[in-house]
């Protein structure tokens, strides 16, 4: 049997083929090596229900989002193959994921917009060129955690106005010692961050949301896709949950940077399957 996971750091996809090609499908949170140790994964893996299934497993093709590099790739690697001990794993990085779902062998550009964000130039067959990302401190520009920074920053610093204001603190009820622990000593701060993109989402209509908005995801265009050498010749090609809920938005400021938009789609595991089988 084969088991294909898409990871992002918030959850973790899996989709288990058989010989029939019937698909079954698990989740588990997600298994970023930046955020999450190998006994993390483990433990995760081990209460969830893919441990009825692990003897029967042969193959696992994983792509997870912080697993550009031979070093985190392998840490991952390590952990699956101590849980799938009769499987080969692959392990491969969440963009080469976007692009067989989205690309398929079409040249284009590809991005990720999640909790996280990343993109990539793919030519049809393997990703030749990557802007960093820098993950939630540095960069991930158009992220969720980055929407949420964003939104949480102005809310600190007593900058929305006091309808938001008050929203947002009837909602989550936090004080400022509950949110400079979740980011500065707790564990995953970077979904602690991209929780609030919900409450972006419910009041995109609102003049001050609209432009945080409009700054997050114009510093996504600027700071990635126009660093691409002709993107405006290729289309652009996005998956994630923050793009999906966020489409209108990002397509009218596509037009204002000239990039042609392609597919937009929530998730890749449904078109990975059909590259694996």
């Amino acid at each position: 049997m084969i088991l294909i996971a898409d990871s992002g750091s918030t959850k973790t996809d899996w989709r288990l083929v058989n010989e029939t090609e019937q698909v079954k499908s698990f989740q588990t949170i997600g298994f970023n090596p930046y955020y999450i140790s190998e006994q993390q994964i483990l433990d995760e893996l081990s209460k969830s229900a893919l441990t009825e299934i692990k003897q029967q497993v042969t193959q696992v093709f994983f792509y997870g989002a912080g697993c550009s590099s031979e070093a985190k790739s392998g840490e991952i690697k390590q952990a699956l193959q101590q849980f799938f001990t009769k499987a080969t794993i692959e392990v491969d990085h969440d963009l080469l994921a976007a692009a067989r779902s989205l690309s398929g062998n079409k040249a284009g550009l590809v991005a990720i917009l999640g909790t996280g964000s990343n993109t990539c130039f793919f030519d049809g067959t393997t990703i030749v060129k990557n802007v960093s990302s820098l993950g939630f401190i540095l960069g991930d520009e158009g992220s969720g955690a980055h929407l949420g920074k964003t939104l949480v920053t102005a809310y600190l610093n007593n900058e929305l106005t006091e309808d938001l204001h008050q929203a947002f603190q009837q909602k989550y009820q936090l004080t400022l010692l509950d949110i400079l622990d979740a980011v500065y000593k707790k564990p995953l701060p970077n979904r602690f961050l991209a929780q609030f993109a919900p409450f972006v989402l419910e009041h995109k209509q609102h003049p001050q949301i609209a432009a945080i908005i409009n700054a997050c995801f114009s510093q996504f265009f600027e700071k990635h896709i126009c660093k691409y050498e002709n993107y405006q010749q290729y289309p652009l090609n996005m998956v994630g949950s923050i793009g999906f809920v966020f489409k209108n938005e990002i397509e009218q400021l596509a037009t204002h940077f000239g990039v042609n938009m392609g597919i937009v789609i929530k998730q890749p595991i449904d078109g990975l399957v059909k590259f694996h089988t």
